[in-house]
């Protein structure tokens, strides 16, 4: 895979995600205890064999730079291999990144000469795919351009590019979002959809992207270029092929609060969905020095201090210390104090949860502290007052959030305060 250069593209702001993403990138947002969303992506670049990579960054990158640095800064250039970060030139008006063609459009001069094709993937997005498989069709089939696709359930297509294939897999048609997806052929159920994964050849790109083409408006791959080049370019439809090894066909995008919750709730059940533990199949991040995970106080009788977890993951660092934790992801250095009681929630880096606490169904972000004696997610009016909740009644409290020692206003009406006056 030395002649494959790779684009990913990981500067969507994620405004359906807020507030988990009103300080950070979609791609940054920490997942399953131990990752962050990029790290599936990446994961699959490096177990593909794809090691020149170009990471596309724009809005919000801070967290995501220093975690490219601190995770994946460990290849070799003089080598051919290579993660790095690649921001907007700012060298004139606009060069902030209007849609995805454009964001690639305008690093162009960073595809080198030597590569014969140019894969273009997503950094928020979760799944398992050997792209090396994808290329070995696209080269098969003599395609100009191929389009990883998947058939999804047709209620939930209009949320995707809706793909039509010919009898030999070839596209010959592509709608953004329609309203009425068009039904897949094997199952009128079902529709073909884009999952963002774009491989072109090297000349095909560069004669496509042109300043006159983004000039016209030509600036995303869904909405724009792939309607033009399917009338005039062989384009493939390639059929994902799962490398999860499990029954179902697992790729998620966990663009909302509720659809981020269930995906962090499957990995903490007897036999989750999406597999973290194939050996064959690492999934890379960056792992903190922390000490192991510790449970302290076994006074396992009513009303006694007991640090249990069940039916939960809990990542290094993290200290339940005479509290409960059940059906929960906890993040690194979390601590969860004593006859503090925490049900189907997702604790990230640092939370603090104070003695006699009762939270339920909730994300508590980076380093928000909750004080003693407080409940949430057992009135839904009350948590409605006091936080954000999104449509599925999960209650997040993002980073900064400051929370009262007693009762008073943390988000009202979904505001969420400023660090300024936390």
């Amino acid at each position: 895979m030395k002649r494959v250069f790779t684009l990913l593209l990981a500067g969507g702001e994620g405004r359906r995600l807020f507030p988990l993403t009103l300080y950070r990138a979609k791609p940054a947002v920490p997942f399953g205890g131990s990752y962050r969303l990029i790290d599936f992506t990446l994961s699959n670049c490096v177990n593909s064999g794809m090691r020149r990579v170009g990471v596309l960054l724009q809005t919000k990158s801070t967290s995501l730079n220093r975690h490219l640095q601190l995770a994946w800064n460990v290849y070799r250039p003089e080598l051919g291999e290579y993660i790095v970060p690649i921001y907007p030139a700012f060298s004139g008006e606009g060069d902030m990144f209007k849609g995805t063609a454009d964001a690639v459009f305008q690093n162009l001069r960073l595809i080198h000469a030597d590569a014969a094709e140019v894969l273009i993937v997503s950094g928020d997005h979760i799944y398992k795919m050997d792209y090396s498989k994808m290329v070995a069709f696209h080269r098969a089939q003599h395609a100009v351009a191929t389009v990883a696709v998947i058939e999804v359930d047709r209620a939930h297509a209009s949320e995707f590019g809706v793909i039509e294939e010919d009898a030999t897999g070839r596209i010959i048609g592509f709608e953004e979002k329609p309203a009425q997806p068009r039904p897949a052929p094997r199952d009128p159920g079902k529709s073909l959809v884009s999952m963002g994964v774009y491989l072109f050849d090297r000349e095909l790109l560069l004669d496509t992207l042109t300043t006159e083409a983004i000039a016209t408006g030509d600036l995303d791959f869904g909405k724009n270029v792939l309607p033009k080049l399917i009338r005039a370019h062989r384009v493939m439809g390639y059929n994902f092929v799962d490398e999860n090894k499990k029954l179902s066909v697992y790729w998620r995008d966990v663009g909302t609060v509720d659809a981020f919750w269930e995906a962090n709730m499957d990995l903490v059940g007897v036999d989750p969905v999406f597999n973290l533990y194939d050996s064959d199949w690492p999934l890379r991040a960056y792992q903190p020095p922390n000490p192991p995970a510790k449970f302290v106080f076994a006074d396992d009788v009513p009303h006694g201090r007991c640090g249990k977890a069940l039916d939960s993951m809990v990542a290094s660092g993290a200290i339940v210390s005479g509290g409960v934790v059940r059906r929960c992801v906890l993040s690194a250095k979390v601590f969860v104090d004593s006859w503090a009681e925490v049900t189907e929630s997702v604790l990230m880096a640092d939370v603090h949860i104070g003695q006699r606490c009762r939270i339920r169904r909730a994300i508590i972000d980076k380093g928000v502290v909750i004080p003693p004696d407080i409940v949430i997610g057992y009135d839904a009016a009350e948590d409605r007052r006091r936080f954000f909740v999104s449509p599925g009644g999960i209650v997040v409290l993002p980073k900064f959030s400051l929370v009262p020692a007693r009762s008073g206003v943390v988000c009202l009406n979904g505001v969420v305060p400023e660090p300024h006056k936390v």
